[in-house]
Parts: C-alpha cells; sequence; structure tokens
C-alpha cells in the first residue's frame, strides 16, 4: 500500500490524470458490460449521463500526456478544471434521475410520463411491436438498494474531487518552479 502512496506522490498532476482516466475507462466498461452483457437498455437519462465520461476520460488520457510531457501549468489546471465542471454537472444529473428513480420527484417527459402517443386501435398493436421504451423512473438494477444512477453519483464526485486535487497539484507545482 505504501508504494502506491508513494507512487501518486511522487508526481500528483500525473496521478490525478491517471486515476480519472482509469477510474473513468472502467466505468465505462461498466455500462458497456451492463447494456451489451447483461441486457439492460438505458434509459434516455442513463445516455446523457455517459456524455461526461466521453469527454472525460480522453481529456484526462491527455493531460496524463501532457504531465509526462511538459505541458504548461495552465493547460494542466484548466484540463483538470474542466474535468471537475464536468464531473459535477454529472453528479448532479446522475442524483436528479436517482430522484426520478425513487419517485422524489417527475422525471422527463419522454421517458417516464404517459404513453399518449400510440395512434389509433388498429395501429396500436404493430406500434407497441415497434417501440421499446425504457423507463427512466424504474431502475432497471440495484445493489444494496443503490441504482445504476447512484453509482454514478459516487463515481462523478470521487472523479471531481481527483480532477480537483490535480488543479490543487498543478498550482502547487507551478509556485513551487516559479
Amino acid at each position: 500500500m505504501d508504494e502506491y502512496v508513494a507512487l501518486l506522490r511522487r508526481d500528483p498532476p500525473a496521478s490525478a490524470a491517471a486515476v480519472i482516466a482509469l477510474i473513468g475507462a472502467l466505468t465505462m466498461c461498466g455500462f458497456f458490460f451492463f447494456e451489451y452483457g447483461l441486457g439492460y437498455p438505458p434509459c434516455p437519462l442513463c445516455l446523457d449521463q455517459r456524455n461526461a465520461f466521453y469527454a472525460g476520460v480522453p481529456l484526462a488520457a491527455l493531460l496524463w500526456l501532457g504531465a509526462n510531457y511538459g505541458a504548461s501549468h495552465k493547460v494542466m489546471v484548466a484540463g483538470f478544471a474542466v474535468i471537475a465542471a464536468i464531473m459535477l454537472w454529472n453528479a448532479g444529473l446522475s442524483a436528479y434521475h436517482a430522484g426520478v428513480e425513487w419517485k422524489f420527484w417527475p422525471g422527463p417527459a419522454d421517458c417516464s410520463g404517459p404513453i399518449n402517443s400510440l395512434g389509433s386501435a388498429s395501429d396500436m398493436l404493430k406500434k407497441l411491436q415497434d417501440i421499446r421504451i425504457v423507463r427512466c423512473d424504474e431502475a432497471a438494477w440495484r445493489l444494496f438498494g443503490i441504482s445504476l444512477a447512484g453509482y454514478d453519483v459516487l463515481v462523478s464526485l470521487f472523479l471531481a474531487a481527483v480532477a480537483a486535487w490535480g488543479v490543487q497539484a498543478s498550482l502547487a507545482r507551478r509556485y513551487r518552479s516559479s
């Protein structure tokens, strides 16, 4: 364990970027596993929550490279600040989604409201065969009472905290080298 702590302390900006990139990539593997491996199709809110990882993970990988190849302090601070903002936004979106699943508040009408647009009775059977609606207000899977949206809150908050550590470490490195 001490070796891991020493590794993190050796180059904190690179370590922060690596943690964000690796944990974010594992999270992406997780949501693809649930979708394609276990057959849980994502709802529209789930798809929106993925966007933070689609943006944050590549940016973290670029910061990891930049930390190892002498990127400017401004670039590192800005990159980590963007990741922190993205992950905080995603934590809010995920908390909203978890609240929709627990029926604390209504969700978007396109995935949690009533189904009103089936048309005439003759077309209804055809439309019902073609339509697959994944509801945002029903958790597809829970572990210890927490849904995937709830776990996304926790992961996003953790990654935002690591990004904040990256900002702090990049600023500290800047003042040490001045």
